[in-house]
């Protein structure tokens, strides 16, 4: 016999429940979770979604109507007191036998061919439980809207601290380094004085004490000027002023800054490039500061005796200049973090390498606002090659 189907109350007006996607059961619209099974109706919602959504393909002779739509309907009659458990058991039996009969039916279709449900009880079934299931998904959308919003602004404000932060400590670092410029200064020139003996002879242990200080003082004075640079890109303050540089002119002076510091190492710096090179686009101050950088890198990390390559080549309109090295080598994991400000691969207290950490960090920015990349090949234990490219001006 044919039950009655009752449409559930809409309840009164300012009822605000909607039903769970998935136990079908009433809970409050600004509900986290269902108080009947604990699903995370957010989560339901999705799936449920996913759920309604009409299947990419269809079996052949399967009938396309709404119920198709709807997950779980045996169950959800069951809940609702129209059907037995016993009636939806004979339903599906009929539904798989009409399958392997190669005559598929929809549950509907078979619990109406069983004399179980009429038609226009099954039309209010579907009709009742897609609108609790798009009641549902609106629900959660607005939820989820509502958390995406929250979230945007925690991250808002997490976003201007952060930007504030890095304020601060540039500024700190700004006057931090213009301070220690000033008395550095005043000791360099004493230095100096000392090194060209305007203050009387000296001896062989002094001479050899006076160039351990020097190199102390060029050092220091390196690493202030490594801060003032960083501080002011760190501020926005990194313009450019492009002009046509004469990158073999510009070479030579790196290879003759970067002379002393090899020798002392005992490196050998190679050069290789044409005998004459196009003029190229770049500000040159910034271009030959990354030049010294990474030459200063290479000499650094590079074992007694061992060798520098500084080379340049044309191609494609493009200027490229190389450094390779014979070093310590970089593992190909970890390269990204060379570009990281104040940050070395060796951060321990017994590092043998010093510096800021930078030196690449400042070196990198400089070449991305000329609109190119350090390129970085490297092999731990052989050495590493870093690379950029300027663009060739255009003489026409």
């Amino acid at each position: 016999m044919v039950q009655p189907f009752i449409i559930p109350s809409q309840g009164h007006p300012d009822d605000k429940s909607v039903s769970c996607p998935a136990c079908n059961h009433k809970v409050q619209q600004n509900a986290r979770f269902c108080s009947h099974c604990g699903v995370d109706l957010a989560m339901a919602a999705v799936f449920a979604e996913r759920d309604v959504i009409l299947p990419e393909s269809i079996p052949p002779g399967m009938p396309v109507a709404p119920e198709i739509l709807l997950p779980r309907m045996g169950d959800y009659l069951i809940e609702r007191g129209v059907l037995t458990q016993e009636q939806l058991a004979h339903a599906l039996e009929y539904q798989k036998a009409k399958a392997e009969a190669g005559q598929p039916v929809l549950l509907g279709q078979a619990l109406r061919d069983l004399n179980y449900l009429d038609a226009e009880t099954l039309d209010k079934v579907v009709t009742t439980q897609i609108l609790n299931l798009q009641n549902a998904l609106k629900q959660a959308n607005r939820q989820l809207e509502q958390r995406v919003q929250e979230r945007t602004r925690d991250l808002q404000v997490a976003l201007k601290r952060l930007t504030e932060l890095n304020q601060l400590k540039a500024n700190f670092i700004a006057s931090i380094s213009h301070e220690l410029r000033t008395p550095l200064t005043l000791i360099k020139g004493y230095l100096d004085i000392m090194k060209d003996e305007g203050f009387g002879a000296l001896t062989v242990e002094q001479k050899d004490a006076l160039a351990a200080m020097l190199k102390g003082e060029m050092r220091l004075e390196k690493l202030i000027e490594d801060l003032i640079q960083f501080s002011l890109a760190a501020r926005g303050q990194l313009s450019l002023v492009i002009q046509d540089v004469d990158i073999l002119e510009l070479i030579h002076e790196a290879l003759e800054n970067a002379r002393y510091k090899a020798q002392s190492s005992q490196i050998e710096v190679e050069t290789i490039f044409p005998a004459e090179l196009p003029l190229v686009a770049c500000d040159r101050e910034k271009i030959l500061w990354v030049i010294d950088q990474l030459l200063d890198n290479a000499i650094k990390f590079s074992k007694k005796d061992g060798k520098v390559r500084l080379e340049t080549m044309v191609e494609n309109g493009m200027v490229t200049i190389g450094i390779t090295d014979t070093g310590i080598g970089i593992p190909e994991t970890r390269i990204k973090e060379l570009f990281e400000p104040f940050h070395q691969l060796d951060s321990s207290s017994t590092r043998r390498y010093g510096g800021t950490g930078l030196g690449l960090a400042l070196s990198n920015r400089i070449i991305a606002a000329h609109n190119s990349q350090i390129r970085v090949r490297s092999k731990e234990g052989k050495g590493s090659r870093f690379e950029f490219s300027l663009p060739v001006v255009n003489q026409q």
